[in-house]
């Protein structure tokens, strides 16, 4: 997946996995310092199942097909997004048509250069937040949480669970600084966080999600590696050596004996 700019506002950018962030902020993802770009104007949220475009309450103003964005917005391959003068274009599928004169499966002259596409790449970071699911469906995935997430039967969904007890689009999920925020979306049969059914609630690491049946655990990696490495720390410190209880009434039984002997031997040799 990538965004390209036609009017050459901006080289093609490679969505990574997570969140881009578009604006004139400089350490935003894709920097436009521009009339009319905010400092935070957009974010585009990508997951293996696709992507969503959100727009901040406090952003400017976006279009996406000519239709404008309130919230999250999922998108499309070829959807035009629209904002403050300039156009770009969301892509997913790479062209695969073999260049003029060239038969189809031929090998590649220079590969490096064929598969250039001109875009640059942006490191994806590593997910703060994971789902782990503990039953049914979703027993032993684990899904990734980077940005708003929506859980639901439906195909389209971020998260998408073919149960049919579960509503096309059961509940949503925001990352925040604890954790996941969950607020179901009018599912028939629930959201649930530890068995206590929820419209909007906090998920905390080792928390349990259950939408009807369906149940997953949220995990923090690198909190579960942190515990993991101080779990297996040597220790520098030596234990402290005790004398047992056992050793208390011999030793001083031997002393008195000792005592008693010395005192013997004074008297006698008097």
């Amino acid at each position: 997946m990538k965004l390209v700019f036609p009017n050459g506002e901006h080289a093609p950018v490679i969505l990574a996995m997570g969140v881009t962030r578009l604006g004139s902020d400089p350490d935003s993802t894709i920097v436009l310092a521009r009339p009319g770009v905010l400092a935070r104007h957009f974010e585009i949220h990508t997951n293996a199942s696709g992507a969503n475009v959100q727009r901040p309450e406090t952003a400017g103003a976006l279009s996406v097909n000519g239709r404008p964005v309130v919230g999250m917005m999922a998108l499309r391959n070829g959807d035009q997004l629209a904002f403050a003068g300039i156009t770009a274009r969301f892509l997913t599928i790479e062209a695969t048509r073999p260049a003029p004169g060239v038969a189809p499966g031929a090998p590649k002259e220079n590969s490096t250069a064929a598969e250039d596409v001109g875009a640059t790449r942006v490191r994806a970071a590593a997910p703060r937040f994971v789902l782990r699911g503990v039953s049914g469906a979703v027993f032993g995935k684990t899904y990734a949480i980077t940005g708003p997430t929506v859980l639901g039967r439906a195909s389209e969904c971020d998260i998408s669970i073919p149960v049919d007890e579960i509503s096309r689009r059961h509940a949503i999920v925001r990352p925040n600084p604890d954790g996941l925020m969950v607020e179901d979306l009018g599912s028939s049969n629930g959201s649930f966080i530890n068995n206590r059914r929820v419209q909007t609630g906090q998920l905390l690491p080792g928390d349990e999600l259950r939408l009807d049946q369906v149940r997953l655990m949220l995990v923090a990696p690198g909190t579960e590696l942190q515990q993991a490495q101080q779990q297996t720390r040597p220790t520098t410190e030596a234990a402290p050596v005790t004398v047992g209880p056992r050793w208390i009434k011999p030793l001083a039984g031997f002393v008195i004996l000792a005592s008693l002997a010395f005192i013997v031997v004074l008297v006698l040799s008097r």
